[in-house]
Order: structure tokens, then C-alpha cells, then sequence
């Protein structure tokens, strides 16, 4: 396996994950991995968010995210693997 493979995920993340800084937090765990992409709130009270990088940095993200902040309370986790495309310049936070 290619450890250095390039992926895309688009997750969307459920419970009590909005007003939690959940979205700072993913923005600095993403640029300290070395992840692209962007992260925001949902109306529904999900965060939604688009991952792209290294397979192995993508994993690590999604097992970060399955927590998310200490004050965060994850439920579930949707998790769409895509083709990498490349498109970010880097980790930003969308309203």
C-alpha cells in the first residue's frame, strides 16, 4: 500500500459539536497534520467538514474527530471517501 496516497473525505459529524470550538480545534489538528480542506457549522446543529491529504494524516484526523474537543460530544461520524482533487490551499474554517 502507497502510504503516501492522496485522499479526499467529506464527513459530517453529529451530537454536541457546535459552540464546543470544534471548529478552531479541527482547523489546528488539520494544519498540524498537514491536511487541506475546510470545516463548518451545519443549521441542523452537524459540523461538516472536507478533508484532503495523506491516507494515513486522513485517518488520523477522522479518529480526532470522532471525539473532537474534550467539551465536544460526538454521536456519530458519516464518512464519504472521495478522490483527492487537490483544490485547497490549505485548513479553513467556512461560515
Amino acid at each position: 500500500m502507497n502510504t503516501n496516497e492522496k485522499v479526499r473525505v467529506h464527513v459530517f459529524i453529529s451530537g454536541m459539536v457546535q459552540g464546543v470550538f470544534f471548529r478552531s480545534n479541527t482547523q489546528s489538528r488539520a494544519r498540524s497534520l498537514g491536511v487541506t480542506g475546510w470545516v463548518k457549522n451545519l443549521a441542523d446543529g452537524r459540523v461538516e467538514a472536507v478533508f484532503e491529504g495523506e491516507k494515513e494524516k486522513i485517518k488520523e484526523i477522522i479518529e480526532w474527530a470522532r471525539k473532537g474537543p474534550k467539551i465536544a460530544r460526538v454521536n456519530d461520524i458519516d464518512i464519504e471517501w472521495q478522490e483527492h482533487k487537490g483544490e485547497f490551499e490549505n485548513f479553513e474554517v467556512r461560515f
